[in-house]
């Protein structure tokens, strides 16, 4: 059940999310069913009833994922010295995580490409 490729993911709203979960627990589906029935992976379904256990209603709200918080820093032309040293830290601290990783970015926009230090050392 699977999205289909390029498709978009389903945003799913707090009171569907709160219909389904209460199906489960009012009606005594079992995840498999209620799954199959609402067009919803299993996984889901677990980690929806999980919250809903933990930490009733307010739980399912949906939450909003921060993005990236330089992304108006590194296109700003008018950034302040502080501004622009944070930024700068910030990006070596990304930079240290990649190699600690084992890998290395090579190019820019559409042209990146990720390349591991394996890769890198036998060339």
């Amino acid at each position: 059940m699977a999205r289909p490729k390029g498709g978009k993911n389903k945003r799913w709203s707090t009171e569907e999310k709160l219909r389904i979960v209460r199906r489960y627990f009012d009606e005594r589906i079992g995840q498999g069913t209620l799954a199959k029935e609402e067009n919803i992976s299993a996984g889901q379904l677990y980690n929806w009833i999980k919250r809903y256990a933990e930490g009733g209603p307010e739980a399912m709200e949906n939450r909003k994922k921060p993005g990236n918080p330089f992304a108006a820093l590194s296109t700003s032309k008018s950034l302040t010295e502080e501004q622009r040293l944070k930024l700068i830290v910030e990006k070596q601290k990304i930079e240290i995580e990649r190699l600690k990783k084992g890998y290395v970015v090579k190019g820019v926009g559409a042209s990146k490409e990720f390349v591991t230090l394996r890769d890198l050392n036998t060339k």
